[in-house]
């Protein structure tokens, strides 16, 4: 616009004005334009809007560009539709869920009761799987996010998968959970790592110990291993993911996620000691949070211990050959993938080894509490 346009709010403001520097009548424009009176009396009081064929009329006559015509006619309309708009304070809401959760996928694993994204009962389920009195509570919204130990706060995709597990550990029943039995419980664990096989003994074990075990499989895009969390003083959850299917994989991030329960991390402060990429660039990173890097230290050394490890790998290094990982193996009684997954580990070489690194998964999630993998676990609504 140019400063002499500037000072009017409407294109009917604006043909006013232009008639009044020329002196002339509304009829005087009617007979220029080749335009019916009425009309031009409706373009000059904002009750038509004016078009772009009409705009370039007028640019014709006085000389003003068609555009600035459009443009004071879409901010009039603008200003028109604010004043009958009704705000609405959850659509930013629902646009923040819409945007954050992966609402498919929790509608295809049955934890959202709805046909699509489109059905109307939509966001009643999801006040439901989080547990709130309405939409604007729900925990992915930046004011009430979830509290977790990690280094980066929780994504809504992270916080979806938490809730889902929270909701399916409140209706498992266990043994009282004491810390001594949970100490008696890793000695047992340890003698099953000689073989996947007696993985399947570790849902038992755990649930003798008073630790509520169970597998949900990730959502897409969350990376989470693992969580440790209390459901009050007395009872540690422990949940994983085994979005990687080893055997190494399995006994870290399980053993990780007992120390947390064991140094009780997270038990006062109402928070979720989420564990996000274990084995990946995280794993290795010089920022991580003391209680993260105790758990690392308790579950590589569960694994194989330390001092023999460190000796292994002095010994053998660069050149480590399978008999002497199977020989090693044999000797402290734990599977060879442990002593590969700890070499790949040290050498930043994640491709060696593969042949021992043994799927586990298939032999745990049967005596395990699972939700995923085509398995919805039943919840009460």
């Amino acid at each position: 616009m140019t400063p002499e346009t500037i000072q009017y709010k409407s294109p009917g403001q604006l043909l006013e004005g232009l008639l009044r520097e020329r002196g002339w009548t509304k009829r005087t424009l009617a007979v220029v334009l080749g335009m019916d009176e009425a009309k031009v009396g409706r373009y000059a009081t904002d009750r038509q809007p004016v078009t772009a064929d009409v705009a370039l009329l007028l640019e014709d006559v006085f000389g003003v560009d068609a555009s600035v015509f459009l443009a004071l006619q879409c901010s009039f309309d603008i200003a028109k539709a604010r004043i009958v708009a009704q705000p609405d304070p959850k659509r930013k809401t629902r646009a923040a869920i819409h945007q954050g959760l992966p609402l498919s996928d929790m509608i295809k694993r049955g934890w959202i009761n709805a046909k699509d994204v489109r059905d109307p009962t939509l966001e009643d389920e999801i006040v439901r799987f989080f547990g709130t009195n309405k939409v604007e509570d729900i925990e992915i919204l930046p004011h009430s996010a979830k509290k977790t130990e990690v280094s980066e706060p929780a994504t809504p995709v992270q916080i979806a998968w938490l809730y889902r597990v929270r909701k399916i550990a409140h209706e498992m029943l266990v043994a009282r959970y004491s810390h001594d039995g949970l100490a008696t419980a890793v000695a047992k664990l340890k003698a099953l790592l000689i073989s996947p096989e007696a993985a399947r003994k570790v849902p038992r074990i755990l649930a003798e110990a008073g630790v509520r075990f169970l597998v949900v499989e990730s959502l897409p895009g969350a990376k989470i291993d693992g969580v440790c969390f209390w459901l009050n003083n007395h009872s540690p959850v422990i949940a994983m993911t085994m979005r990687f299917d080893r055997v190494d994989n399995f006994w870290f991030v399980l053993r990780h996620e007992i120390e947390h329960v064991l140094q009780g991390h997270g038990r006062d402060k109402e928070k979720f000691m989420l564990d996000v990429e274990l084995a990946g660039d995280n794993s290795a990173s010089a920022e991580i949070a003391e209680e993260e890097r105790i758990a690392n230290e308790a579950a590589a050394d569960f694994c194989v211990p330390k001092k023999m490890m460190d000796a292994f790998v002095a010994r053998k290094a660069p050149f480590f050959h399978d008999r002497d990982i199977l020989a090693f193996a044999k000797m402290i009684n734990v599977h060879p993938g442990l002593i590969a997954g700890q070499i790949r580990h040290r050498t930043n070489n994640y491709t060696r080894f593969q042949n021992y690194l043994e799927k586990i998964r298939s032999v745990v999630l049967p005596n395990a509490v699972v939700d995923g993998w085509g398995s919805v676990y039943p919840v009460e609504l």
